[in-house]
């Protein structure tokens, strides 16, 4: 071989690589897009996840109060059923006094009674 035809051998493989090395710049600014736009989705959805999370909570908070509204009318039906009476009786209980069996028309001193209130969720 020639030195002349060397030297074309070899300007052919230097222009070779550096297509190869563009080619190599294209792919590692494609995988760095690739990459960021990864990140940028992860994050979207870790938001998007404590977003639901959110909203599971306010719904289950907000079935925990509509439960609540409807036992309470229901409650307001019972008492409605019950009569005066009771509502005195509940009355008296929060203001201080027995209304159980036990101990009726005493001043409780030592917080709630279990009798007063068993005889208050049986009426109601």
């Amino acid at each position: 071989m020639n030195k002349q035809s060397m030297f074309h051998q070899l300007a052919l493989i230097e222009e070779k690589v550096g297509v190869l090395y563009e080619e190599i710049g294209h792919l590692k600014n494609a995988m760095l897009t690739l990459m960021e736009e990864n990140k940028n989705l992860f994050i979207e959805n870790q938001h998007l996840r404590e977003r639901l999370q959110q909203r599971e909570t306010e719904l289950e908070k907000k079935e925990k109060r509509q439960s609540s509204v409807i036992k309470t009318k229901k409650d307001k039906q019972k008492r409605t059923v019950v009569g005066e009476g009771y509502d005195n009786l509940a009355r008296l209980y929060q203001e201080g006094f027995h209304i159980c069996n036990v101990h009726y028309g005493s001043l409780r001193t030592d917080g709630d009674c279990l009798f007063c209130l068993a005889f208050l969720n049986k009426q109601g």
